[in-house]
């Protein structure tokens, strides 16, 4: 599976596509496929790490590991 992931904040060039073991579920849980997605001005902002209150929440020197 391919997902793409960030490893510190910043621009968009750390972005990078990686591929993944694709998720198992547990019993309560269900797997979803996802055929598009949008970005927002919440996720430039979690990108960056602006303003200083999105890294209290996602890890202050790089991000938390979402995988």
């Amino acid at each position: 599976m391919k997902a793409v992931v960030y490893e510190k904040y910043g621009p968009p060039d750390g972005l990078r596509l990686k591929e993944i073991e694709k998720p198992t579920p547990s019993d309560d849980e269900v797997l979803v496929r996802i055929y598009a997605a949008s970005v927002n001005a919440g996720d430039w902002h979690t990108l960056r790490g602006t303003p200083f209150l999105f890294r209290l929440m996602n890890g202050v020197l790089r991000p938390k590991p979402n995988l």
